[in-house]
């Protein structure tokens, strides 16, 4: 049996229906898969899990049943006793938590993996309770979104509040943590929605409160679903409005923008910083053969990722910006570079811009050190996507005392380029020197023959 049919049986096994979905730029079987999972609840409610589109994949398998497959988007259709749909969200998230060690220090953890999600206590509302989001993740996460009816408007819902928990005796996540216990941070949001409309926020929303920081972006939810159909007309956050109405700028060619600002960006893990970058950063996009250029404001630019042994995570996003990753990769043991390049972004017109190159080899140095670029540079990510970096340095491994160390600067490569050149020069210089020398002394002995 070949790698995709074990992939195929494993799949009809737990669901009972797949199809595949292999995407371009896909040579492995099995990138993506496609399936229907439902599990009855109490109270006649059923918990649908459908297809979310994720960066990189097209679509992704979320499903209750296997709930080991890793994804940034989670999506939700709950139905009542008749199987008509009552509520349904699409949305993705993050969360950034600092907590105090025992040592007196402050660490920051980012959970971000939701792949084994559960929604025990997800209900549509009766009379006497509203509809409830309820996600339970890792070791002792759970977020709950709580939905009501205005009592003096029948047109109306209000996304009510938001909680998120956390469990602090979890040492895997939180290892050396001072205070233990379950720790709770209640968000009021009091959001009025329409109630024959689907909120739409694809632009990335922050809630901060006590030592807790979450990050949404492209939620999708309609609470109170009339008649069992999900709507399609779209009730916008601010955000989205300012995007939509902006009114796009047409250059006919790429303008000459200042340069950008630079901005310092880190990556924090239990073991404190691990991944520290500097850099200003300009994006040129050609999109529909119109080419625009961006400069990436560090100030309203919120950096996430992670650090594994041989790969590591820069994320950057920001209102406009859905996602701009840089991941970083180890090889030969010794020497890390830039793998790869993903962005996805919403463009002056609304719509929205996406790219991926899994196959780059930029900003090359040796695993214990820090790559230095003070002059522009360009990632070319594809024909229609480059990224032009200023005062660039990184390093995505072995960050010590959340400090660089020693860089290793680009104008190396510019001088182990010139050195053969400059030594085939002076070797091409001897070269004359010596046949003009053989000429010259040549010429005196048959002078000298012809004087005898």
């Amino acid at each position: 049996m070949t790698r995709a049919e074990s992939a195929e049986s494993w799949l009809l096994q737990r669901c009972g229906r797949w199809s595949s979905a292999l995407l371009s730029g896909f040579s492995e079987p099995f990138p993506c898969c496609r399936c229907s999972c439902r599990r009855r609840l109490l109270s006649g409610i059923m918990v649908c899990f459908r297809l979310a589109p994720v960066p990189g994949c097209g679509f992704l398998l979320f499903c209750l049943v296997l709930g080991t497959v890793s994804s940034y988007a989670l999506e939700l259709n709950l139905t009542d006793s008749s199987k008509a749909t009552c509520l349904y969200a699409k949305w993705q998230m993050n969360f950034t938590i600092r907590y105090e060690t025992t040592d007196k220090h402050n660490k920051t953890v980012t959970i971000s993996d939701f792949s084994a999600a559960t929604y025990n206590g997800s209900v549509c509302g009766d009379d006497q309770n509203g509809p409830k989001i309820a996600v339970q993740f890792g070791s002792g996460f759970s977020w709950i979104v709580n939905f009501t009816k205005e009592a003096s408007s029948t047109s109306t819902y209000l996304v009510d509040s938001i909680s998120f928990s956390y469990d602090t005796n979890d040492n895997e996540t939180f290892p050396d943590a001072k205070e233990k216990g379950v720790f709770t941070v209640n968000n009021r949001v009091a959001l009025k929605i329409p109630l024959n409309d689907i909120f739409r926020c694809n632009s990335l929303s922050t809630l901060e409160k006590s030592d807790v920081v979450q990050h949404y972006w492209d939620v999708h939810v309609q609470a109170f679903v009339q008649n069992g159909t999900v709507s399609t007309t779209e009730f916008l956050c601010d955000k989205d409005k300012a995007v939509t109405t902006a009114m796009p700028i047409v250059p006919t060619t790429a303008p000459s923008p200042t340069k950008p600002v630079v901005g310092s960006y880190s990556v924090v893990n239990s073991n404190g910083t691990c991944l520290l970058a500097t850099m200003g950063l300009q994006l040129n996009i050609t999109h529909d053969k119109v080419a625009s250029v961006f400069n990436i404001n560090p100030n309203t630019t919120n950096a996430t990722g992670s650090c594994q042994p041989q790969t590591a995570l820069l994320r950057l996003s920001s209102s406009n910006i859905k996602y701009l990753d840089f991941v970083f990769a180890v090889k030969n043991e010794n020497r890390f570079y830039l793998k790869e390049v993903n962005v996805s972004m919403i463009l002056v017109n609304g719509s929205v811009y996406s790219i991926s190159n899994t196959n780059l080899s930029y900003w090359d140095a040796p695993l214990g050190s820090s790559y230095m670029c003070n002059k522009e540079q360009t990632v070319s990510v594809s024909g229609a996507f480059q990224i032009n970096t200023f005062d660039l340095r990184v390093q995505p491994f072995s960050v010590t005392e959340g400090k660089y160390s020693t860089a290793q600067d680009c104008s190396a490569d510019d001088d182990n380029f010139l050195v053969p050149i400059a030594v085939g020069a002076a070797l091409a210089g001897v070269l004359i020197l010596v046949l003009l020398a053989y000429f010259i002394g040549l010429k005196r002995h048959h002078a000298g023959y012809e004087q005898f």
